[in-house]
């Protein structure tokens, strides 16, 4: 699948996979200078790109497991959401979950985006709901024996 990809900064890298069946396509910091981001604080750090993905397509922004798990550092939102009709720049709010300040160094990789196909809904009210066995247990209740 074609993505069609524009540079808003020269110096901004286009993703990259690390193998050849990686889901994932690294995102790198575009940025003047590193960045020091301080325990519990958040800061944007652009990739320096914007894309086109075509109908129905969205990238999700998830967490290189390296850097979340190493160092702590982490998408803020969790998971990003791109949606297709979006052309502004992509960026990447990266928090720190760690107790130790962490630096983002120019054109280290951030983050990994997944494009996938999406399914939109036509949600509708209704009074019930059909039975299952499983019925309202949730968080955890599949686990209980």
């Amino acid at each position: 699948m074609k993505v069609r990809l524009k540079k808003l900064n020269e110096r901004a890298i286009i993703p990259t996979y690390g193998s050849e069946y990686s889901a994932g396509a690294d995102l790198y910091a575009c940025i003047d200078n590193d960045v020091v981001i301080k325990p519990g604080e958040t800061a944007f750090i652009s990739t320096g790109l914007a894309m086109e993905l075509s109908e129905g397509y969205v990238a999700l922004i998830y967490a290189r497991s390296g850097l979340a798990c190493k160092r702590g550092l982490a998408p803020a939102n969790k998971v990003g959401v791109v949606d297709c009709d979006y052309r502004g720049e992509i960026k990447v709010a990266l928090h720190n979950h760690s107790s130790e300040a962490q630096t983002v160094s120019v054109g280290e990789r951030i983050a990994q985006m997944v494009v996938t196909p999406y399914i939109k809904c036509d949600f509708e009210e209704a009074s019930e709901l059909s039975d299952t066995v499983r019925g309202e247990g949730g968080f955890g209740s599949t686990g209980r024996k």
